[in-house]
């Protein structure tokens, strides 16, 4: 028999309201693999299977935003094979899921430097976000070839160039315009950041944008990500007190 699905978690009180937008550093998956004897290839087609999973466990948790950081602007270090391969399975995965995503009014935004980008995966990312822009019900972003410094120095440069044509001046430059040249400017700060694999560090993921985000590290390995352990890590979250600065109720 299958287990009854765990319940899902909610507010407490005195802690942290329903989070509209969760974001997570998926990590673990070579671990996973060596642990089994596979190779590193094995572990990342498996993150793929927990990614699908976490999509539909945020949807049923009662999000609105998830962003997924599937390759960073330093895993270029990585074994050109493996490299070829990452790339390759955001490509299987546009070409699978895309359906389904639009079926279900997912919208999908990928953030990150394109510009090194194979022709036919820029191809693909495009696809992928103008087919599913009108959407509404539930935004899947993926980070993708991202890094946070790499974006706020794009967005520092876009700006110096709009304020060198006339565009804006110095003193029109606060945090609500600069944003606005941010790869995330459509979407709301995240206010949950997971990160699996036991590591605690956040490793260039959103700088800017999750500034007063509440963070929780987990051990488990990406690919044993689950609806469960999703909820299990919400649980924390709403046991938390968001104070942004500012003083408790206490």
């Amino acid at each position: 028999m299958n287990a009854a699905p765990a319940p899902s978690p909610g507010p407490v009180e005195g802690g942290a309201a329903t989070p509209k937008h969760v974001a997570i550093i998926m990590d673990g998956n070579g671990r996973w693999a060596k642990a089994r004897g596979l190779a590193r290839t094995e572990g990342h087609k498996e993150g793929v299977e927990a990614a699908r999973r976490a999509v539909e466990a945020a949807r049923d948790l009662g999000l609105q935003y998830l962003t997924l950081y599937s390759f960073s602007t330093e895993n270029w270090r990585r074994p050109a094979g493996e490299v070829r391969d990452l790339m390759g399975l955001l490509r299987q995965f546009i070409v699978d899921d895309l359906p389904k995503l639009k079926k279900e009014g997912c919208k999908v935004v990928i953030v990150g430097d394109r510009d090194n980008l194979s022709l036919d995966l820029k191809a693909l990312v495009n696809r992928a976000e103008s087919e599913t822009k009108n959407n509404a019900k539930f935004t899947l972003q993926i980070a993708f070839n991202y890094g946070g410094r790499d974006e706020i120095v794009r967005a520092a440069r876009a700006v110096a160039a709009a304020v060198k044509s006339g565009e804006m001046t110095p003193d029109d430059i606060t945090e609500k315009t600069f944003e606005r040249f941010l790869d995330t400017k459509d979407i709301p700060d995240p206010d949950f950041v997971i990160r699996t694999s036991g590591e605690k560090r956040i490793s260039n993921y959103l700088l800017w944008q999750a500034a007063y985000a509440e963070y929780v590290f987990l051990d488990v390995l990406w690919p044993d990500f689950t609806k469960e352990v999703f909820a299990g890590a919400l649980e924390e979250f709403y046991r938390r007190e968001r104070r942004y600065g500012g003083v408790g109720a206490g």
